[in-house]
């Protein structure tokens, strides 16, 4: 209710009070007085009565006009809530920080099978859309239009506002596929429905149109951006993974040139030792002098059949590029539990692939649960991966080996896949992250809230 209408109501109340007082104190004072004039008294008193009847009259007219204009405010305001309403069906939001949207799993238009091949597809589209323009079917257009009798005055003045439609709409067609990404495809393709029904709106007093073939190439240049973008960023990641596979092979393989070094060199070192202990043996004096020698010789000559089998294991890792190890570890600090990564490295020492994975990037180190040595680690590897696929931590980006699965899972796999016996680590040390925790923990022993 308006605040001036209760101030007149609460007004009209007050005087309807006065009046009705002013009344009852005549009655009184004629009780008290008998001998005044009745006359008089009795229309001093109709008249206080018709004030109040007036007042009374006044004060429910009032309270009519009032209910009316609530009523009316009433329904002006459910009018406004249904055009709010309206309009908020209408609206594309384009702040993604704001907008609280499920995103839809994007199914593919194209499936390309190259960034490439995406790049000569939208080029099409584009020389189509460049074509349709140039031929005038991008929109249609009246052609009986004239101004002041002037038909070809007209025509052009036709011409130009088809011109300038087909420059709004490809001018916010082309804001919009700038701005695609995975979250908002969908908001994106409304956007461009959305701008197609304006502009028709637009041209329609001058039956101005944009055609719907044109439309639908703007909708395949937008989804094949998209795609052309998603394939890209799939290349770089399978690159990425090259190189860096790339990289894991030429550590190897200078592991193993260092160790080839320093097997030829104790090589070299015992074939020494070996000689001079028989040239030595050659001019020993006594039976225990031989036989000192004679020990220190089969020491010389064993170590060298140990270098001759470790020669032999590098030539094989060096020759067999499948041959290496598959790593089973585990960041129970960083990821939680039953969170395991699972890979390969062909470095001799496993484990300083396993310290490189606990860089800066992480705050703790990993821990080990098992080191298999397979001479097809690939295929071990493999068969680990495609039995926990449901599994995976990311599901885009496959080169994030980390997996979601009791340990208990990945022994059985293993077990069915690798004939040899492996010995796992079941409870990782976590040390870091175990003092961590002990450290946050005060004297009195309370944990922390």
């Amino acid at each position: 209710m308006p605040i001036i209408d209760i101030f007149r109501i609460n007004k009209i109340k007050d005087e309807l009070n006065r009046t009705t007082q002013e009344r009852d104190a005549l009655k009184a004072a004629l009780t008290k007085l008998g001998g005044m004039d009745a006359a008089a008294i009795q229309l001093a008193i109709a008249d206080l009565e018709h004030r109040r009847s007036a007042a009374a009259q006044e004060l429910r007219d009032s309270e009519v006009a009032a209910a009316r204009r609530r009523a009316e405010l009433g329904q002006s305001l459910t009018d406004l809530e249904k055009q709010i309403t309206a309009k908020q069906t209408n609206l594309v939001i384009l702040d993604e920080a704001i907008q609280l949207q499920s995103f839809a799993l994007y199914k593919p238009h194209y499936d390309l099978g190259s960034s490439e091949s995406y790049k000569k597809k939208l080029e099409q589209i584009q020389d189509r859309q460049a074509a349709m323009v140039k031929a005038g079917t991008a929109a249609s257009a009246s052609q009986t239009w004239s101004i002041n009798g002037d038909a070809k005055t007209g025509a052009r003045m036709v011409n130009d506002f088809v011109k300038l439609i087909l420059r709004a709409f490809n001018n916010e067609c082309e804001a919009a596929i700038d701005s695609v990404k995975f979250s908002n495809i969908e908001t994106i393709e409304n956007r461009i429905r959305k701008a197609h029904e304006l502009m028709n709106k637009l041209g329609v007093q001058m039956h101005i149109s944009i055609s719907n073939e044109y439309f639908l190439l703007k909708l395949q240049e937008l989804r094949l951006v998209f795609e052309y973008r998603q394939k890209k960023q799939e290349e770089k990641e399978e690159q990425r993974r090259i190189r860096e596979q790339l990289r894991e092979e030429a550590k190897a393989m200078r592991e193993i040139e260092e160790a080839k070094e320093k097997l030829a060199k104790e090589e070299r070192h015992f074939i020494k030792a070996v000689e001079q202990l028989n040239k030595q043996l050659a001019v020993a004096s006594s039976d225990v002098e031989r036989a000192e020698l004679e020990r220190e010789r089969a020491a010389a000559i064993n170590q060298l059949q140990h270098i001759e089998k470790d020669k032999l294991d590098i030539l094989n890792r060096e020759q067999n590029t499948r041959a290496g190890y598959v790593y089973i570890i585990s960041n129970v600090g960083a990821f939680g539990e039953n969170v395991f990564k699972i890979g390969v490295t062909r470095r001799l020492d496993p484990q300083e692939r396993v310290d490189e994975l606990g860089d800066a990037s992480v705050p703790f180190e990993f821990d080990v649960h098992a080191l298999i040595f397979s001479e097809d680690a690939p295929a071990l590897e493999n068969a680990l991966h495609k039995a926990f696929e449901s599994r995976r931590i990311n599901m885009v980006n496959r080169r994030r080996e980390f997996f979601h699965v009791p340990l208990t899972e990945i022994k059985d796999v293993v077990r069915r896949n690798f004939k040899k016996p492996v010995e796992f680590v079941e409870i990782p040390d976590a040390e870091q992250y175990r003092e961590s925790l002990r450290m946050r923990v005060p004297s009195n022993g309370i944990s922390p809230t």
